[in-house]
Parts: structure tokens; C-alpha cells; sequence
């Protein structure tokens, strides 16, 4: 989920995630890996950071790493197959939307990945998300730019932090023409996904999403509140997010436990997670539990696991398969 480990050194600070997508009504394509875009030319490159910083490139950037699943996403979404991507069987479990060629190879983990692993493959940028070590920054950039996107920013709003990172990444590659065709039909989705869910009878309906994990006999839950990437698309789309609990600044997520749960009523309400990794501590892990089978969108039968592999912290690609997932299950 942005990673177990992560989930569990961090609860209501910011984190990095677990999480995860899978069928969709209209598969979403990207563009040919390493295909030919119009736009890219030879001509000297320069933009400016989540940091501020202006990074200049000699030319767009056509052999990149990756060290964070969303941005690895927005760089296949582009037409940019990676050299180098971290933690690629990972990736692979949680994000379907934008899948990397076998071609590319794994540079260690996302909390830790290898500076020597990826100066090997000769890149000419690394991206990476802005709450990573400043350190690393540091050593990378001895031998290679760095376009440090701002990864998190629930206060200002997800989707607007998502299209700004998107775009960033796009400008850094020479792609911006494609960024956007995808950003406009991304845009068109949800417009289609907000009209579905109308004339299902929807708009205004409650949603929760969560994820959770076992520590001993206990069940933690982190639930994506009010500025999380997955809440604004909902929202987009005229559903109504029904935890109001307090959330990180960064990535709209809060913890609570079981009890905490009882909280969130409604007849309307329906309750989503995810559980790509296979561990679904939902239906297996509080399967006996009293307090999990009396709140309300369980004894309704409203709990829907989410498809495997919906990223919920990634790009365009991986917010229409969550919207359509949504209109999938509100409107059936």
C-alpha cells in the first residue's frame, strides 16, 4: 500500500502507503512505451521542482528511474518506459494501470533503493517524490539530475497536486502533449463517471475507504479522509465522504481501530478497501468480530474489496480505474 512498512512506522503522520486496481469498464491504454512523441526534440530542457528548484536538462529525458510507484505510473502513462524503477514486484501487485515491460530493472526499495543501482544504468533523471530523504537527493545528484516531484498535499487538494506532478514529469520527458490528451480524457471520465452514477440514482451517496493491517490480534485501519487522492476523485464525481475524522496534512489518511467505526452510519453508506496483497484483513480478519458485523454497511451487505491493483496514490490512469470501480459498485 504505498508500503506495509511505511503503514506501520507511520499513523497519522504522513505516509508513503499501501494500497492498491483491476477490471475496468473501458480499459484505460497508455500510450506505446518509448514511442514517438511530436513534441520531443533536442533542444534544451528546464523546469522547476516541487522543491522550486530549477533543474535543467540538455535535452528531454528519454533513460529515467523512478523511485516511487506513482510517478513510475505517470512515466508509462507517458510513453516513458523506466531504465530503472524501485521495488518493480511491488509495482507490479499494486498498480495495474500503467504495467512496465519485463525490460526494467528493480533499483532496491522505495525507502531505501540503491544509489549504485541506478547510477549503473547510466540515466540521464532520476524522478522522485519530495518527503524522501534529502540525503539521497544529494547523493544522486552528483552523478545525475533529479526532478523531485511534491508527492503529497492533501491541504491544497490531491487532484490538483496529481495533475501538477503529471505535468512536471511530462515537461521533464518532452511530453507534454500527451500529458494532455491523457489529462483531458481523464477529464472526460470522470465527467462520464459523475453522469453514471447521476442517472443511477447516486449523487450523494457516502463512501469510506480504507485499508488495514493486523498487528497480533488487533485490526488498525487507515482510512483516506477529507484531501486523499482517492477522496477528491469521489468526490468529482458527486459522492460524499462520509469519515470526517482527523488526517495528515500530506496524504489525507487517519487510523483508527474497529470501535472507531462505529461512528460512520447511513443506510446510503458503503464501505471500500483494498487488499492487493492478498492479506484481506476485512473479511478474513474481523470475519468473527461483533463490533465489524453490527456497523451498518456490513449488516447491509455495502462492503466492496476494490479490483487488485487500483493504485491509490497514482496518476490519471490509476484515478479512472478507481472512479469507474466506484460506478461500478454504486451503480449495479
Amino acid at each position: 500500500m504505498r508500503s506495509v512498512l511505511a503503514v506501520l512506522t507511520t499513523a497519522l503522520a504522513s505516509v508513503l502507503a499501501l494500497s492498491a486496481c483491476g477490471t475496468t469498464e473501458a480499459p484505460v491504454s497508455p500510450p506505446a512505451a518509448g514511442g514517438p512523441a511530436p513534441s520531443v526534440s533536442a533542444s534544451p530542457v528546464t523546469v522547476t521542482d516541487g522543491r522550486g528548484r530549477k533543474v535543467r536538462l540538455d535535452r528531454p529525458a528519454t533513460r529515467v528511474v523512478g523511485l516511487e510507484w506513482g510517478e513510475i505510473e505517470m512515466l508509462v502513462s507517458l510513453g516513458v518506459m523506466p531504465v530503472g524503477a524501485a521495488d518493480v514486484k511491488g509495482y507490479g501487485t499494486w498498480v495495474t494501470a500503467a504495467p512496465l515491460d519485463p525490460s526494467v530493472k528493480d533499483v532496491g526499495t522505495r525507502q531505501e533503493p540503491s544509489v549504485d543501482a541506478i547510477v549503473a544504468l547510466r540515466p540521464d533523471l532520476v524522478v522522485m517524490e519530495a518527503e524522501r530523504n534529502a540525503a539521497l537527493v544529494e547523493q544522486l545528484e552528483k552523478f545525475v539530475p533529479v526532478v523531485v516531484t511534491k508527492g503529497g498535499d492533501a491541504a491544497g487538494g490531491e487532484l490538483e497536486r496529481m495533475r501538477g506532478d503529471f505535468t512536471l514529469i511530462a515537461a521533464a520527458v518532452g511530453r507534454s502533449d500527451v500529458a494532455a490528451k491523457v489529462l483531458g480524457d481523464f477529464d472526460a471520465a470522470m465527467s462520464a463517471a459523475k453522469d453514471k452514477l447521476a442517472a443511477a440514482g447516486a449523487a450523494g451517496e457516502k463512501f469510506v475507504m480504507a485499508d488495514g493491517w493486523k498487528e497480533g490480534s488487533n485490526v488498525n485501519v487507515r482510512l483516506f479522509g477529507k484531501g486523499a487522492l482517492v477522496s477528491d476523485v469521489a468526490t468529482r464525481i458527486g459522492l460524499v465522504n462520509a469519515w470526517t475524522g482527523e488526517v495528515d496534512p500530506a496524504w489525507g489518511l487517519g487510523t483508527t481501530d474497529v470501535e472507531g467505526m462505529t461512528r460512520l452510519k447511513g443506510e446510503d453508506l458503503r464501505f471500500f478497501y483494498n487488499a492487493s496483497d492478498g492479506e484481506d484483513v476485512f473479511a478474513d480478519g474481523l470475519k468473527d468480530n461483533a463490533i465489524w458485523k453490527s456497523l451498518d454497511f456490513v449488516a447491509r451487505k455495502r462492503v466492496t474489496r476494490l479490483p487488485d491493483g487500483i493504485w491509490t496514490f497514482g496518476g490519471p490512469l490509476s484515478c479512472r480505474q478507481y472512479a469507474e470501480a466506484l460506478v461500478k459498485a454504486f451503480a449495479a
